[in-house]
C-alpha cells in the first residue's frame, strides 16, 4: 500500500466525517422544521383512518375527505384549548390577587396535619420545619409568573400550529408525497420493498396512534367521573392533564397520579384533614387504581400487542432501553420507532433467523 493510497484513504475518511458533521449541524439548524414534519406525520397517521372511511364508505372526494378530517381535528384541538385557557386565565387572575403569605401558611399547616396524622411528634415537626426552612424558602410567587409565561408560549405556538396543519393537509391529500420523498434516495432495485415497508408502517402506526387516543379517552372518562364524584373544581381539566401523561409509558401514569393527588389535596386547603382532605384523597386514589387496572389489563395490551404486533415483554424492554438512552422522548417514540425498524428488517432481511423470530407476527 503506497503513501498516496493511504493519503487518499485518510482524506476520504476526513471528508466523510466532515460531511456527517455538516449534515448534523444542518439538521440542528432546521430542528423546528423537522419537529413540524414529525408532528404532521403523526397527525396524518391519526387522520388517515378517517379519510379512508369518508372516501370508501361515504364516497367523498379525496380533497373533501381531507378537508373534513383536518377540520374535525382542528375542532377537537380548539375545544381542548377552549377548555384550558379560561381556567388558566381565571386561575392567573385569582393568583395575582392571592394572599401569598396566607397560601404559604395553609400549605405549611397541611404538612403539619399530614405528619401529625401519621403519628409523628409535633415538636419534632416544628423543629425540623424551622431548621430546614422548607416553607420559608418556598416562594409561591412563581405561580402567577409561570402562568403568564405559559400563555405567552401558547401565543408563540400559533406559527407552529399553522405549519403542522399545512403539512398535514398535503400528507393526507397526497399519501404518496412522503413515500416519493423517501424513494428519491432509494436505489431502483429496492423500490418495491421500500414501498411495501412504508405501507405496512403506515397501517401499524395508524392503529397505534388511534389506539393511544382511545387509551387517553378511557382514562379521561374514568378520572373525570371520579373527580366529579369527589367534588373537585376544574375536574375536566385535571382529568385531561392526568390522562395525557399516559403518553409517557410506565412513568407517565405515576406522574399523572401524583399530580391528581396533589391537586385534590391543595384544592381543599384550610379544610379539616382527617374528615375532608383524607377521605377525598382516598377516593381519588381508588379511582386512580381503577383507571390503571383498566389501562393495564385492557388498553395497553390492545394497543401495544395487537396494534403493533409485538409481545408486551418485548415492548417493555424496548421502552426501558430507549428511556435509559434518550430519556422521556425516547420512551415516547420507542414503540413507533421499534415498529418501523421491525417492518424494514422483515422486508429486507427476511431470511435472517433473528429477524424471523422478532417479526413472525407481522
Amino acid at each position: 500500500m503506497t503513501e498516496k493510497t493511504i493519503s487518499r484513504g485518510i482524506l476520504r475518511a476526513l471528508g466523510i466525517v466532515v460531511g456527517i458533521a455538516l449534515l448534523l449541524f444542518f439538521f440542528y439548524k432546521i430542528r423546528s422544521v423537522l419537529a413540524y414534519l414529525t408532528i404532521a406525520a403523526v397527525v396524518a397517521l391519526i387522520g388517515r383512518p378517517i379519510v379512508l372511511f369518508l372516501r370508501r364508505k361515504l364516497k367523498f372526494p379525496n380533497t373533501l375527505a381531507v378537508v373534513l378530517t383536518i377540520s374535525l381535528m382542528v375542532g377537537v384541538f380548539v375545544g381542548i384549548i377552549a377548555l384550558f385557557v379560561p381556567v388558566i386565565t381565571e386561575q392567573g387572575r385569582n393568583l395575582s390577587l392571592l394572599d401569598i403569605d396566607d397560601l404559604q401558611y395553609k400549605v405549611e399547616n397541611l404538612y403539619r396535619e399530614i405528619t401529625g396524622f401519621l403519628g409523628l411528634s409535633p415538636n419534632d415537626i416544628e423543629q425540623s420545619i424551622k431548621e430546614s426552612k422548607i416553607f420559608s424558602n418556598l416562594d409561591f410567587r412563581f405561580i402567577p409568573n409561570f402562568l403568564n409565561s405559559l400563555l405567552g408560549t401558547l401565543g408563540d405556538l400559533s406559527i407552529g400550529l399553522f405549519s403542522v396543519l399545512f403539512i398535514s393537509f398535503f400528507f393526507l391529500k397526497d399519501r404518496k408525497l412522503f413515500q416519493s420523498g423517501i424513494l428519491a434516495f432509494v436505489p431502483d432495485r429496492n423500490e418495491n420493498r421500500t414501498v411495501k415497508s412504508i405501507e405496512k408502517i403506515n397501517n401499524l402506526l395508524s392503529r397505534y396512534f388511534v389506539g393511544l387516543l382511545l387509551q387517553i379517552l378511557i382514562l379521561f372518562v374514568i378520572y373525570t367521573i371520579v373527580l366529579f364524584i369527589v367534588g373537585i373544581e376544574n375536574a375536566i381539566v385535571i382529568a385531561f392533564l392526568c390522562a395525557l401523561f399516559n403518553i409517557i409509558p410506565y412513568v407517565g401514569p405515576i406522574i399523572g397520579g401524583g399530580l391528581m393527588v396533589v391537586l385534590t389535596m391543595t384544592s381543599n386547603l384550610g379544610a379539616d384533614f382527617s374528615t375532608v382532605i383524607l377521605p377525598k384523597t382516598g377516593y381519588v386514589l381508588i379511582g386512580l387504581m381503577v383507571g390503571q387496572l383498566v389501562d393495564n389489563f385492557f388498553s395497553q395490551p390492545f394497543i401495544f400487542s395487537n396494534s403493533v404486533k409485538s409481545h408486551p415483554l418485548e415492548i417493555f424492554l424496548i421502552i426501558i432501553i430507549a428511556g435509559l438512552l434518550f430519556g422521556v422522548v425516547g420512551m415516547i417514540v420507542a414503540v413507533p420507532g421499534y415498529t418501523a425498524i421491525k417492518v424494514i428488517l422483515k422486508e429486507f432481511l427476511a431470511e435472517n433467523k433473528t429477524v424471523k423470530s422478532l417479526t413472525k407476527n407481522l
